[in-house]
């Protein structure tokens, strides 16, 4: 470190010069003029000196003149109360200096200055664009919000507020979703683009997507969300966000990748349409009871269809199983359209599907649902701060049905139970879930909910299949 001094001159008048000196050099002669003494320190300093090797031979400041020996490398400071270094300077002008300097590098990038709250940049801290760049615009960090767990068609996501201090100011965010599967080019489909400030808050956006705006552990740094309501089963999805500076800059990308939780399906429903075919094949099969079996079997999901050849098997296989009694009962025809289904169920789900017991719950979840207050003028988009926008938000609440899967159906209702759950069994023996008000511990994870969600991972072996 380098430290600037003044030295009056001669006898022509009162003209100062500046002149550098290494830190040592400073030291030594602050210990000669007995301005460090028990009687003189200076306020939040101590200094210790010994002798701890030798400065490095590039380094020309610790050369003494005349001398070949090097002086001995500066010891650390010991620091007994925390303050900024400039106000241990006892000269004004170079405190000032030093404090222009600090706040500077520490804002600015060290190309330009601090001015009230943002940054003056120097004419030579433009970019290609001929956009000011002296103040950094940070990445925002996408996730998945740690309150909502994801489900088969909602998911809700959350980013801190990058908006520094001092220097960029953010005016938006840009959220891009899009589904990803082995039919889409990638880089042909782009999905949908939305604006955090034009489109989720000021209301232009659709009722499947909504924004809120909440306070960290802070005050002053704000957490933005946004839940998507809409989404499909199964499906591969790809969130990227940025954030827009008021000089139209972009920050880098930050993407989460996740892939929703399986199809519902209603297991009940499920196996009692599994006997009600078994009883359309028993015996012979009239046109129209073939026609009545045909009918059901295509209005259920791939998914029900699924279950229903699961409990189909499962209980009267020995008759002959759901393929080849369909297509002996049905035709070869008709079997092929109705088994062609099969193929939409993916691998992962097609395990879960083969679970012993399936049962559904159904969790209400809040979210804070924000509305902007003003009307963001065409064209001035650049100009706005988003952290000024003034919003009204509320609290709602969202159902997420959920599935959860199991082999064996004592340890699945002992597992609900302990996670807040309690069962209720009817008259007719099918078993009710009720969420708890104030459940002893977190949720049951889902199958597939996290970022860059692996399909092909499996759920801890000691609880079986299981997801929510």
């Amino acid at each position: 470190m380098t430290l600037p001094t003044e030295r009056e001159t001669t006898e022509l008048g009162s003209k100062k010069e500046l002149k550098s000196m290494p830190f040592i050099t400073y030291l030594s002669g602050l210990l000669t003029a007995q301005m460090l003494s028990d009687d003189q320190l200076i306020s939040g300093v101590e200094i210790r000196c010994e002798e701890k090797g030798r400065c490095p031979s590039t380094c020309h400041l610790c050369r003494r003149p005349g001398k070949e020996q090097l002086s001995p490398t500066p010891v650390l400071l010991e620091i007994n109360r925390v303050v900024p270094l400039y106000t241990l300077i006892q000269d004004n002008g170079t405190k000032e200096a030093f404090r222009s300097a600090l706040m500077s590098s520490y804002w600015c990038s060290g190309k330009g200055d601090v001015i009230d709250d943002w940054c003056r940049c120097d004419l030579s801290a433009f970019d290609a664009s001929g956009l000011p760049n002296c103040s950094p615009l940070p990445q925002p960090v996408l996730r998945l919000s740690p309150t909502v767990e994801p489900s088969s068609t909602v998911v809700s996501l959350e980013w801190v507020d990058v908006q520094p201090a001092i220097g960029t100011k953010v005016s938006d965010y840009i959220l891009q979703h899009k589904k990803v599967d082995e039919y889409t080019d990638t880089d042909l489909y782009t999905g949908e683009f939305l604006s955090f400030a034009d489109d989720l808050l000021s209301g232009l956006g659709t009722s499947c997507v909504a924004a809120g705006r909440s306070h960290g552990e802070v005050p002053e740094v704000s957490i933005y969300s946004v839940i998507f309501k809409c989404l499909e089963p199964d499906g591969l999805y790809k969130f990227t966000l940025y954030a827009v500076d008021t000089r139209g800059r972009h920050s880098e990308l930050s993407t989460v990748t996740l892939r929703t939780a399986c199809p519902l399906v209603d297991d009940n429903k499920a196996e009692e349409i599994a006997d009600k075919i078994y009883n359309l094949y028993n015996g012979y099969t009239s046109g129209k009871e073939q026609q009545a079996a045909y009918n059901t079997l295509m209005e259920v999901s791939a998914s029900m269809l699924f279950r229903v050849q699961h409990h189909y098997n499962s209980h009267y296989e020995k008759f002959g199983d759901f393929v080849w009694r369909s297509e002996d009962e049905l035709g070869p025809r008709k079997a092929h359209l109705i088994l062609r289904r099969l193929e939409r169920v993916s691998s992962h789900c097609s395990s879960l599907l083969r679970s012993a017991y399936i049962q559904s719950r159904v969790d209400t979840v809040p979210y804070l649902f924000c509305r902007s207050e003003e009307v963001r003028p065409a064209g001035m988009v650049w100009y706005s701060i988003l952290k000024d926008t003034k919003v009204t938000c509320e609290e709602k609440m969202v159902s997420m049905a959920r599935n959860t899967y199991g082999e064996s159906k004592g340890r699945l209702d002992n597992l609900l139970q302990s996670h807040g759950v309690e069962t209720l069994r009817s008259k007719t023996g099918q078993t009710k879930y009720f969420q708890l008000a104030n459940p002893s511990s977190e949720p049951p994870r889902s199958e597939e909910s996290s970022e860059e969600v692996n399909p092909s991972s499996e759920p801890p072996s000691a609880l079986g299949p299981l997801s929510c």
